[in-house]
């Protein structure tokens, strides 16, 4: 036999059947993905403090800024809302109460959505508005159809009756921001 020729065979034969193994099967599924995106509002930051401080002149109000940044999505038939109120009196007792009117503000600089119009009076019963947002609106760019900043921020102006009547000392009261959105 000749040595070439069964070299050459079973080099034939491995190679065919390399071919054989080496065949692939191949198989595909395509899979649909589904998300219910929802409307959705969240407050960013807010300061943990803000001190009023007082110009100088005599019983001249108290009054101090802060800047509250939020992010909001709404839907075409909604729209959302951030608002404040009072959640606690200022403390120790003899000084300025809320729910006597003593601490408004106004607002300002609104990224998404209406800032609050004049002066507002800070309420314990109830949270007043201090930002309207409109419905189709969200924070950020394209495909956002307002193209905002993220976050978005508004600028709440506070200011507190300085009445004669106060008892001296150093009060503190807090207030309680919400963003809601559908």
């Amino acid at each position: 036999m000749n040595m070439r020729k069964t070299i050459s065979n079973t080099a034939l034969w491995i190679l065919l059947l390399t071919a054989a193994c080496s065949a692939q099967s191949i198989a595909t599924q395509t899979q649909t993905v589904n998300a219910q995106i929802n409307a959705m509002g969240s407050i960013v930051t807010v300061p943990g403090t803000v001190t009023l401080t007082t110009g100088g002149l005599n019983f001249q109000n108290y009054t101090g800024s802060l800047s509250v940044s939020y992010r909001a999505r709404t839907t075409s038939s909604g729209g959302g809302n951030l608002t404040v109120q009072g959640t606690t009196e200022f403390s120790p007792t003899g000084g300025p109460q809320i729910s006597a009117g003593a601490l408004t503000y106004t607002c300002s600089g609104a990224t998404l959505g209406s800032a609050c119009s004049g002066q507002q009076t800070m309420s314990m019963a109830a949270a007043t508005n201090v930002t309207i947002i409109p419905s189709s609106a969200c924070t950020g760019s394209a495909p956002c159809p307002l193209n905002t900043p993220d976050p978005n921020q508004v600028v709440l102006g506070l200011s507190l009756t300085n009445d004669p009547a106060y008892s001296t000392g150093t009060y503190s009261a807090a207030i309680l921001f919400t963003i809601s959105a559908t």
